[in-house]
């Protein structure tokens, strides 16, 4: 099993340390999700004046949402999908399928060796200067804590798993660019990032519960803020590994469709 980890490994570690060049980057995207924050602040702030409570959060718990939910974004982003569309685009992916490994598992690898990267050079630094600034609360219970970090690995699997899935329809079209677009600017919404879901319309909160994208941010945040325990905790935490599983699967199902338009082109 180890032999078979390997290559994965080694796929993180050369990730892991690409990114070290362009660590100047990381630095300067603290500012920009410092601003991202404190604009929500003020919005909230407005909004929640005259106001204790809305939807069950008082002005406090929405700032710790709001705060939490960036910190954490910085850590399981990634670029998947553009990652493919260039190998397909310039010619890479003729080689890297000639290699012994899962073209989507080395992909996921990079992401895991990136977003290491991120956690100690972004998400830290970030989460330390967000909470230096603003009243972030601390996480419900301790159990709270530890079902959010493992609601976390599973949202990194479902981000990376929809990228890998929107990555390989560059196969099938010229420019995934604008796909790309319309899946970030579906997650930004849907994921519960921008506002808490239970804040959408009835209709639109029935039809998040069918899809995988609020257990990217809504569902760690609200476990991280204690407002999910007991039996309904592990119900969602078995269906947001459900969806993680079920993600990989399809991504797995639609690339080896996708390798044999490849194969039969000539790729």
């Amino acid at each position: 099993m180890t032999t078979a980890l390997a290559p994965y490994l080694a796929f993180a570690r050369i990730a892991f340390l690409q990114i070290l060049a362009y660590r100047l980057r990381y630095f300067t995207g603290i500012i920009t999700y410092l601003v991202n924050v404190t604009v929500y602040y003020f919005i909230w702030k407005a909004i929640y004046s005259g106001n204790q409570v809305i939807q069950g959060f008082s002005f406090s718990q929405m700032i710790t949402y709001v705060a939490v939910g960036w910190i954490i974004r910085t850590f399981y982003y990634n670029n998947i999908d553009r990652e493919i569309a260039n190998d397909i685009q310039q010619g890479h992916i003729a080689g890297k399928l000639t290699r012994p490994v899962s073209y989507q598992w080395m992909h996921i690898s990079q992401a895991v060796g990136e977003s290491l990267f991120r956690l100690l050079m972004f998400t830290v630094p970030t989460g330390a200067v967000i909470l230096l600034i603003y009243p972030v609360q601390a996480p419900g219970s301790l159990l709270s804590f530890g079902a959010f970090l493992l609601s976390l690995l599973f949202a990194f699997i479902i981000f990376a798993a929809i990228n890998f899935l929107i990555g390989t329809c560059a196969v099938y079209l010229q420019s995934i660019l604008g796909l790309i677009r319309a899946k970030y600017f579906l997650i930004e919404i849907l994921s519960g990032l921008v506002i808490p879901i239970n804040f959408f319309p009835d209709l639109l909160v029935r039809w998040s519960q069918w899809l995988p994208f609020q257990h990217i941010s809504y569902t760690p945040l609200m476990i991280y803020m204690g407002k999910v325990g007991g039996k309904q905790l592990a119900s969602v935490l078995l269906v947001e590994c459900a969806w993680a599983l079920a993600l990989l699967l399809a991504g797995k199902w639609f690339w080896r469709l996708a390798r044999l338009k490849l194969i039969v082109h000539g790729g």
